[in-house]
């Protein structure tokens, strides 16, 4: 061997020694470190912790819940919310094979050779976390999984993943793989408030899970993976795509075959649930509003405003984990939940709603009235809601959709207080500014096909002119105009939305009647908005209070600005688009909306009790004859009103300040002046009406105990003079 050769050789063999050291000295270090720092003690108090749980298990263990309930505004029981998984509890033996199958292809291969825990996977999540940045793989094996659900929390830290794993090798010490499946499949959560495979069977399909076929079964366990994004009421779409993936997964690890594959694929799932009181429009919201609360009290931060898509994407990720880990507490905790929801109101909606739509009888596939409507009522002293109807009552099987807060649509001119009139008052326009109805050139056409020339700003609100809201809107501007919605927390503003189609409602996926009672309150509450809940507090199983309202205004509008919206508003019912929807003696404000084609009517008003919004159309929106915001929403509105208006006095809404209007001379107006000449023009005590054109005149506020003098005269005995100017010619109504 030549003696470069043995250098090199040496060469080699001395660096690799000196790897090898500086490892070990690495580990030594990381040794050391662990033990001083503490981690050491940490990890074995988990360990000990671990043990001790699993130890202390039996199979009764996985059979328990509490009882929670909830009361409505007069503590009269709305409804219990009990997971079911105790009556539903079924052994290993009734779980079908199908069932055993599909969770093990999707969710851990390995499950019948590993100990509890998949090493390898968890290494490979932690080098794709490392690598995306994201955490896209959990690692977690059917065992973990159960551990996380029966014994600890969704909190991501790595004591709880410690801990987790820990207490999944235990699990498989004391329990066989089938009663780890048998306790997973029971625990597991199906959203909706069932819990275990066979309260979903019954749930979903008004089965037992002996009687479901393959694709039913792979549906079925579809959910679990994320209960909200895959929730069979809300998202199908979504529960169809994840069902399809188990079926695949299930074909390539070869436990079906390809012609069964196809034939579950291409199956036609439909939704059969029990007739029964659970998830009607009262519980979906607030099991919802309930979940919310116990988010926000857990941290979670909401936000409606991101970004960009990604921040969006991640967000959206936590917020789904966040809320069903809150959820799951609802049905197994035995919470105490206090709403604002007033049952004797809710029926009233309900039968308003009902009676005034009873003439559309026509149903869709599954068997649900075509024609649909849904109000929400919002109480105006405190912004809580006390009722919330998501669509017409009937005897039938099938889904709950609640559309008061879980459809968006297109608000048509409903939509112009919140992002139009209201901000074009705080550019400062008034209820008496003239402006110019008229054909535009580029812009839409009334709804009349009419148009009025020079009419005050309060004609063009109570007509509904779409001529003078997009003038308007070309003002504000669409990122002004859009601002205020953003602000109020409407949820699905979108990018394409920031253009002019947004003045006339048109919207990408739209608003909800929550969102439009919400935005319709807030004026009537001097432009401050509040959160709309219906959750007053919660008690914990002991008694405890751990979450109590606490409503936060936010300013949106200038208050004297949302004065003078309501007095506009007013007019709409006097003598604009909703003429003849009077309250009698009650003072009400309100607006109406129709969308293209008639495809969707709004009306949304209130008095100094009560916000409420109607929506009357289709779910897959289409034309109905005769529809527009002053027909049938109109109807539904008015009649509800005036049954929770009975026997309240009638009620004034807030006066807006005398408006001053904007100043154009900011420097003295007498400096330029002739000696005894008037900065003003001339008062013409007989003729007050004729100022001259194209000069700035007095405004004067009195308050004086005497008779009366001529308006412009200053008394001698007068108090609280107030003299303002104005370059717009006063003109009494």
């Amino acid at each position: 061997m030549g003696v470069k050769k043995m250098k090199s050789r040496d060469r080699k063999i001395l660096r690799l020694i000196k790897i090898q050291i500086a490892l070990l000295l690495l580990l030594i270090a990381g040794v050391t470190y662990y033990y001083v720092s503490g981690y050491a003690k940490t990890v074995s108090d988990l360990k000990t912790e671990a043990n001790l749980l699993v130890r202390k298990s039996n199979p009764n263990t996985f059979r328990q819940t509490e009882t929670s309930e909830v009361y409505d505004i007069n503590g009269d029981t709305i409804s219990v919310l009990k997971g079911e998984k105790d009556v539903y509890y079924i052994t290993y033996e009734q779980i079908p094979e199908d069932a055993v199958k599909a969770l093990i292809s999707i969710e851990d291969k390995k499950f019948f050779s590993h100990d509890g825990v998949d090493y390898k996977a968890i290494a490979r999540a932690c080098y794709v976390m490392l690598k995306d940045k994201e955490m896209t793989q959990g690692g977690s094996t059917i065992t973990m999984q159960l551990a996380r659900t029966i014994f600890l929390s969704n909190e991501k830290t790595w004591q709880r993943k410690i801990e987790e794993i820990y207490i999944a090798s235990e699990l498989e010490r004391k329990y066989s793989k089938e009663e780890i499946l048998e306790f997973y499949l029971n625990n597991v959560y199906f959203a909706n408030g069932y819990y275990g495979i066979e309260a979903a069977a019954k749930g979903y399909f008004s089965k037992d899970i002996s009687e479901l076929d393959l694709a039913e079964i792979c549906y079925l366990l579809a959910i679990p993976n994320s209960p909200t994004y895959y929730d069979p009421v809300v998202n199908p779409d979504n529960t169809i795509k994840r069902k399809n993936l188990i079926l695949n997964a299930m074909k390539d690890d070869g436990v079906i075959s390809e012609k069964l594959y196809d034939e579950a694929k291409d199956e036609v799932i439909s939704l059969t649930r029990p007739d029964s009181i659970k998830n009607n429009y009262v519980e979906t919201y607030v099991y919802t509003c309930a979940t919310r609360a116990l988010m926000a009290q857990n941290g979670f931060e909401f936000k409606t405003d991101f970004k960009n898509d990604d921040a969006k994407k991640a967000y959206e990720k936590a917020y789904d984990e966040a809320y069903n880990e809150a959820n799951k507490s609802l049905f197994t905790a035995g919470y105490r939940i206090y709403t604002s929801i007033d049952l004797k109101m809710q029926q009233q909606l309900q039968d308003s709603i009902d009676q005034q739509l009873e003439e559309f009888t026509d149903v869709n596939e599954e068997g649900i009235y075509a024609l649909q409507s849904a109000g929400v009522c919002i109480d105006n002293e405190t912004g809580m809601v006390n009722a919330i109807v998501g669509g017409r009552s009937q005897e039938v099987n099938g889904y709950t959709l609640n559309r008061a807060f879980q459809s968006f649509r297109q608000p048509g001119s409903s939509i112009k207080p919140l992002n139009v009139y209201t901000p074009a008052l705080e550019m400062g326009y008034t209820p008496d500014s003239i402006v110019i109805d008229e054909k535009l050139e580029d812009g839409p056409e009334n709804a009349s096909g009419k148009y009025s020339g020079e009419i005050t700003l309060r004609q063009a609100v109570a007509a509904s002119k779409n001529t003078i809201a997009w003038q308007l809107y070309t003002e504000i501007t669409p990122d002004k105009g859009m601002s205020y919605l953003k602000d109020m927390g409407f949820s699905h503003i979108e990018k394409e939305d920031y253009g002019m189609a947004a003045c006339l409602g048109g919207l990408t996926v739209g608003v909800s009647p929550l969102e439009m009672a919400k935005g319709y309150a807030t004026i009537e509450n001097d432009g401050y908005t509040r959160e709309p809940t219906c959750i007053s507090k919660i008690l914990d199983a002991k008694g405890n209070t751990i979450y109590e309202v606490n409503q936060e205004d936010i300013k949106i509008y200038e208050e004297n600005d949302a004065r003078n919206m309501t007095d506009m508003l007013q007019s709409v019912l006097t003598d604009g688009t909703a003429r003849g929807v009077s309250l009698g003696d009650m003072p009400a404000a309100g607006k109406t909306g129709t969308t293209n084609d008639n495809r969707d009517g709004w009306f949304v008003g209130y008095t100094k009790y009560y916000t409420t919004s109607i929506w009357v159309g289709y779910d897959q929106p289409k034309k109905v004859p005769g529809l527009t915001g002053s027909s049938y929403p109109a109807a539904i509105w008015q009649d509800f009103m005036l049954a929770i208006h009975e026997g309240k006095v009638p009620a004034e809404f807030k006066k807006p300040a005398v408006f001053t209007g904007p100043q154009e001379q900011e420097e003295d107006p007498e400096a330029d002046l002739e000696e005894g000449e008037e900065p003003y023009g001339e008062f013409d005590e007989e003729n007050p009406e004729e100022i001259p054109e194209e000069q700035t005149y007095q405004v004067i506020t009195q308050t004086f105990d005497g008779p009366e003098v001529p308006e412009g005269i200053i008394p001698d005995n007068a108090t609280d003079v107030q003299i303002t100017t104005t370059t717009e010619p006063v003109v009494e109504e």
